[in-house]
């Protein structure tokens, strides 16, 4: 590697990848666990909320005063899964730790059938100007197959419930479910597309340790799609999408032109985050850290005054730098040299570009003299492309560290 690559530092400023002015909080309570989901959820605790509710907010207020905020992210869990009173508090706590900035995004997370016409108004009259609803399917026997306690009439309701008080609403598909074809994934993509959304995110369902549906897999009672066909529902999501004037803006995530999800755009762009809340992960200054996900643990941590963080590191220059890269060439925009050499005091060609080259006569990526893509074809291999911007790390003393519990994972949009 070469001594500039392994000598760069990074610039301490006022920057967005260092101060944070984006906000997650955590609310874990579901009416019931689905069989694919490995986010820190718990079903049938109800009873639990209001003391969680006390804790989450003894811990945003380890702050100390309130700070200001750009985007808000409640996800879960079901944050609408709460009573009525339950989610007005938790949007007090919002309200008093945050100051909204002018032309903010508010974010709450919801499943259909966990919404009505009080709560979407109580919602509305906080502030939060952005509901992202787990449509999932409009399929009753893949809503059964996924576990999901609702129906497609449902969705169509939450959405028009929604829209009479919030016009940002996005809805959550998943493709490749087993027993799903082809032509099932086209009428979902068009149902969604029939309510207006202002943003779509699309999900190959993921097998994740650990869950019923990664244990049924592992005894053979279900089997996933074939590839090939889980290839041709992602391209047909993009060439659907498309068609309708959607943006492909992220890997996974559609919007109408100016509706990105300007949250996840935090994430994407690696820029700095508080994270609160049961599993929460949060980034500052370069210090990245996430809650433990053991309900108990968590409340007692934060009634005790200690704190919820279960691991905690402060990545290096070339971790950044090469972490930096990779969540940024998921972007629709991919990574614009410049603006990276700004962000990690690394010139782009001269830490990657032994992948980038690779990968650019591969067709994966599109390079100019300004910016790095993925292509068409690179879309459908984004998670080689973006493992390949970590071998800086793995060929450093760096990479030879141990990994003291580093998150695996940024939550962003409901499982």
């Amino acid at each position: 590697m070469p001594s500039d690559v392994k000598e760069a530092g990074s610039r301490r400023s006022a920057a967005p990848w260092l101060v944070p002015e984006a906000v997650y909080l955590h609310v874990p309570f579901c009416a019931h666990r689905c069989c694919y989901c490995d986010f820190a959820t718990v079903a049938g605790q109800d009873y639990l909320a209001d003391r969680y509710l006390t804790a989450l907010e003894k811990e945003v207020s380890t702050l100390q005063e309130p700070r200001p905020a750009r985007t808000i992210f409640i996800g879960g869990g079901t944050p609408t899964h709460l009573t009525h009173a339950q989610l007005e508090r938790l949007l007090n706590i919002v309200r008093r730790w945050f100051v909204l900035l002018p032309g903010y995004e508010w974010t709450v997370e919801a499943n259909p059938g966990t919404l009505n016409a009080a709560k979407v108004d109580l919602l509305a009259d906080h502030g939060v100007n952005r509901i992202s609803l787990g449509a999932q399917t409009f399929h009753i026997p893949l809503l059964h197959f996924l576990e999901r306690n609702h129906g497609p009439e449902q969705t169509r309701d939450a959405v028009g419930l929604v829209r009479r008080r919030i016009a940002n609403i996005s809805l959550d598909l998943i493709f490749a479910i087993p027993g799903q074809e082809l032509s099932a994934w086209k009428e979902d993509l068009r149902a969604a597309l029939a309510l207006e959304p202002e943003h779509l995110s699309t999900y190959g369902l993921t097998y994740e340790k650990g869950t019923p549906l990664w244990k049924d897999r592992q005894r053979g009672r279900v089997r996933p799609v074939d590839e090939e066909v889980e290839q041709a529902m992602y391209e047909a999501a993009m060439d659907l999408l498309a068609e309708a004037g959607f943006e492909h803006y992220e890997v996974s995530n559609f919007c109408r032109p100016g509706r990105e999800c300007r949250h996840n755009m935090v994430y994407w762009a690696n820029h700095a985050y508080w994270g609160f809340g049961l599993g929460a992960a949060g980034y500052v200054g370069g210090v990245r850290g996430a809650n433990t996900r053991d309900l108990f643990a968590y409340l007692r941590l934060v009634e005790a005054g200690q704190s919820p963080r279960q691991a905690e590191e402060c990545l290096e220059p070339l971790e950044r730098a090469c972490e930096t890269a990779m969540l940024q060439i998921r972007r629709g925009i991919g990574i614009d040299r410049q603006t990276f050499a700004e962000q990690t005091d690394y010139e782009l060609d001269v830490l990657l570009g032994d992948p980038i080259r690779r990968h650019t006569e591969a067709g994966l990526l599109s390079d100019t003299e300004t910016t790095v893509r993925l292509t068409r074809a690179g879309k459908l291999l984004a998670d080689l492309v973006a493992s390949s911007f970590l071998e800086p790390i793995a060929s450093s003393s760096v990479g030879n560290r141990p990994n003291h519990g580093r998150p695996s994972r940024i939550t962003t949009e409901s499982p």
